[in-house]
This record gives C-alpha cells, structure tokens and sequence, in this order.
C-alpha cells in the first residue's frame, strides 16, 4: 500500500544507499584500478547479496513492516546498485572496442548478481537459526 510513511521509508533508504554506493564505488575504483568497472561491480554483487540475504529473512518474518522492508530493499539496496551505469560502461568498453573487457563485465554483472543473491538468500535459508 502507498502512503506517506512508504514514501518516506523509500526515499530515506535511497538517500543512504546512494552515498554508500558512491563511497564504496570510489574506494574499490581507487583500490582496483583497472579497465573493468570494479566499483559498479562490487555494488552489484554486494547488493544482490544482501537482496537475498534480506528476502529470506523476510519469508521467515512474515510480521516484519512493509516499511522497514521498503526502506531496506527498494530503498537502500535500489539506490546502492545500479544498472544503469552497469550499462554505459559495458556500452563504452563497446564503443571502444574492447570486446573482452565487455562481454567479461557483462557476464559479471549478470551472473555474479543472480549467484550472490542465491547464495544470500541459501545462507540464511539453510543456516540461520531462528
């Protein structure tokens, strides 16, 4: 349901996913220098991580707030992962011609996301204990 408290739970969980996201970003881009977007990859993998991480706490906390789950997933990890700069740089290293650069950051983005929020969501499936 949409109402202000959704609202608001959204936009401050946005707010603080988005300058951890460029925290996290500009320390791995300054740690790993490389023609590969480390940064944008590592939001990703760690976002989807949590995604799953948090999903499966969620089926097992029914009663848990559609706030607090707004907050945490569409919120926080909505603004801490990013498709859209995943994209342009997959299209610039594209546009440049580096095809394996591309096709490898691609591959990451894709298939590291969807594994970690499968390993996020089976860890606590299989070994949290409730």
């Amino acid at each position: 349901m949409m109402n202000w408290l959704t609202i608001i739970a959204v936009a401050s969980g946005g707010a603080l996913g988005a300058v951890a996201r460029l925290l996290l970003n500009g320390i791995v881009s300054r740690h790993f220098p490389h023609t590969l977007p480390f940064g944008t990859l590592s939001v990703n993998l760690l976002g989807s991580l949590a995604v799953g991480i948090l999903f499966a706490w969620f089926h097992h906390h029914p009663t848990l707030s559609p706030h607090v789950k707004s907050f945490l997933v569409t919120g926080f990890l909505g603004a801490l992962t990013t498709y859209s700069t995943f994209a342009i740089e997959s299209f610039f290293l594209l546009e440049a011609g580096d095809w394996s650069h591309a096709f490898a950051n691609m591959a990451l983005n894709l298939f590291g996301t969807i594994m970690m929020a499968a390993l996020g969501y089976y860890m606590v499936i299989h070994f949290a204990k409730y």
